[in-house]
């Protein structure tokens, strides 16, 4: 399943900068970034709930928010982007 995640973490307040870079790190590692924000995941059931743990664990209930917007399998044709820093193909085999 391809799930985007938005986050904002209140950096004013202590610990914010912190939990900022960790829930980004914490995206990272499931998808790609493509807003400050916003990461589109693509994500095996199994992924989805460890890292939606792991994202709860870490922001502020009370000062940060995560949204997250559930795209399905075939959301490819539904994304449209324009301008700077085109996007992967999160589906794509990855060649290192």
């Amino acid at each position: 399943m391809t799930v985007l995640i938005t986050y904002d973490v209140a950096i004013s307040t202590e610990g914010g900068a912190k939990r900022l870079r960790r829930i980004s790190k914490a995206c990272a590692n499931y998808g790609q970034r493509v807003q400050f924000s916003v990461f589109e995941c693509a994500l095996e059931p199994a992924q989805w709930v460890k890292l939606k743990s792991a994202l709860e664990k870490i922001i502020d209930h009370k000062s940060d928010s995560l949204r997250y917007y559930y795209l399905g399998a075939n959301c490819k044709n539904r994304i449209e982007h324009i301008g700077a820093k085109p996007s992967i193909d999160i589906d794509a085999p990855l060649i290192i």
